[in-house]
C-alpha cells in the first residue's frame, strides 16, 4: 500500500465566511488556521497547500478573555537604538482592528514559503461587508 500525497492541481478550494462577532480571538484564529491549512480535509498533505479561502468579518467585535485587552503587549523592534514599539490590543483595535485577527492567524500557520501561500488566502474585514459574494462562500460556525 502506497502513501497518498495530494498534488496542488487536484485540490478543490472552497470559500468560508467566519463571523467574529462576540467570539474569542484564539478560537476564531484556530478555526481559520485549520481551514487555511486544509487540515479538515481527508487529502491533507503537510507539504502541499490543500487549504481553502477564509473571509473573516466583524473583526472589530472579536473578544479577548481576561485582562488581555489592556495587559497583553505586541512588540516590534526596528533595529535602531531606542526604537522598540510597544502596543496593546486596545490601541491596535482603535488603529487597525483587522490586525488583531491577522496576527493571531499568522502565528498559527507555518513560518516558511508554504505559510506565505496559505496566508494569502486569508481575507479579514472590520465590518460585516466583504467583496467576495461572487465566490458563494459558506458560513462556518464556531462552536
Amino acid at each position: 500500500m502506497k502513501t497518498f500525497s495530494a498534488k496542488a492541481q487536484d485540490v478543490e478550494r472552497k470559500w468560508y465566511v467566519i463571523d467574529a462577532t462576540d467570539k474569542v480571538l484564539g478560537q476564531v484564529a484556530r478555526e481559520a488556521a485549520v481551514l487555511l491549512r486544509g487540515k479538515h480535509k481527508p487529502i491533507f498533505t503537510p507539504h502541499v497547500d490543500t487549504g481553502d479561502n477564509v473571509v473573516i468579518i466583524n473583526a472589530e467585535k472579536v473578544v479577548l478573555t481576561g485582562n488581555k485587552e489592556t495587559q497583553k503587549i505586541y512588540t516590534a523592534y526596528t533595529g535602531f537604538v531606542g526604537n522598540q514599539k510597544i502596543e496593546t490590543p486596545q490601541k491596535v483595535r482603535q488603529r487597525h482592528p483587522e490586525l488583531l485577527v491577522e496576527r493571531a492567524v499568522k502565528g498559527m500557520i507555518p513560518h516558511n514559503k508554504l505559510g506565505s501561500a496559505v496566508y494569502k488566502k486569508l481575507h479579514v474585514y472590520a465590518g460585516s461587508e466583504h467583496p467576495h459574494e461572487a465566490q458563494n462562500p459558506e458560513t462556518f460556525e464556531i462552536a
